[in-house]
């Protein structure tokens, strides 16, 4: 067992305060990394409000989590001390389901995924995530950041980039695709760059038109503001797919009108109440309303590939371990651009 130092959530809806955690010692096929960035996501935010269901106390949150090996176990065969790693959303599940062994471990039908933290492992123990120095988790549930990449720009991506990055190839975007991002935050940013990276036609649909020049310099080619009513009307039946980011209750009936026959509209983001819907929005047109969670490990690992060989980092806002109660605040008020970074060295 290793005493770390971490920030923490002792209950919830309080502000976090600096505390220390126990992480596990090294076992057969563990690896330690020193963490050297988390970002921030607005899932955090959630678990640790409770906004979710009940959630685990005391919370270290964290699952954009970034930094360097710094011992193996005896078994390890994928990373070596000094190698540059992530971990993710999920470390841990049953590796033996139908969904595991397709490599859709977020999936898991087994025991379940175990979350990075808000979880219990398989003994029984709290999970603690990324706001710490160290963490210690099999090396299936981690993946190489390459060397293309930065560190600090290359966290979001273990969340952010991967939950853009999966329904974006699922559903097929590309050249001759017409694709909206809906929302442009810390996710929405993600699904921008993504999109045009893999050849689609971007168009970002946002409550405004505030952070326009923002949208089309990171590959828009199109930006509308869905307050405005005749952003409904221009825009009806265009996409091939829409993703939503929006962690707020939406008019999905509105939504749906944009899609072309047989679109798909794909949500991310998850609301904390339920969302209202009218079945002849689907029915209509043969659409689909669907889900999406982060990826699995193989898949997030392509991302990070494709991110370095597209030059693809995060937005983000560097900040000290004192800053993350500000952070949050901020977060719910849309006033960041577009993902905190938590410089771990100063927990």
């Amino acid at each position: 067992m290793t005493t770390v130092a971490a920030y923490a959530v002792p209950a919830a809806k309080a502000p976090l305060e600096r505390t220390t955690v126990e992480r596990r010692a090294v076992g057969e096929h563990d690896v330690l990394i020193d963490i050297k960035f988390a970002g921030i996501c607005h899932s955090d935010i959630h678990q640790a409000r409770e906004g979710w269901g009940e959630a685990i106390f005391p919370m270290v949150p964290g699952h954009e989590i970034a930094g360097v090996v710094s011992e193996v176990g005896p078994g390890v065969t994928r990373y070596r001390v000094g190698d540059r790693v992530g971990v993710g959303c999920m470390v841990d599940s049953c590796h033996e389901c139908e969904n595991c062994r397709a490599g859709r471990e977020q999936y898991c039908t087994g025991s379940g995924m175990v979350g990075t933290y808000n979880a219990l492992d398989k003994n029984g123990e709290p999970t603690y995530g990324g706001y710490s120095e160290k963490i210690v988790v099999d090396e299936n549930y981690v993946v190489r950041i390459p060397d293309g990449l930065a560190l600090d720009v290359a966290a979001p991506l273990l969340c952010a980039g991967i939950t853009l990055y999966s329904p974006l190839k699922r559903w097929g975007a590309g050249p001759g695709k017409k694709v909206a991002v809906l929302g442009m935050g810390g996710l929405g940013h993600m699904g921008v760059k993504i999109a045009h990276a893999l050849g689609a036609e971007v168009t970002v649909l946002s409550q405004s038109l505030r952070k326009k020049d923002d949208g089309l310099k990171l590959g828009a080619d199109h930006y509308h503001a869905t307050s405005d009513p005749k952003t409904f009307e221009e825009l009806r039946g265009t996409f091939d797919l829409i993703v939503s980011t929006v962690s707020a209750p939406l008019d999905f009936n509105a939504y749906l009108s944009l899609l072309k026959t047989e679109g798909t509209l794909a949500n991310v983001g998850a609301p904390e109440e339920p969302v209202a819907l009218n079945l002849f929005s689907l029915l209509g047109g043969g659409k689909t309303l669907a889900g999406s969670m982060i990826g699995g490990i193989a898949e997030t690992q392509e991302m990070l590939d494709f991110c370095a060989a597209h030059g693809i980092g995060a937005e983000i806002e560097l900040i000290g371990a004192a800053e993350i109660n500000e952070a949050y605040e901020r977060v719910l008020n849309s006033d960041v651009r577009y993902r905190f970074v938590i410089d771990t060295a100063t927990i």
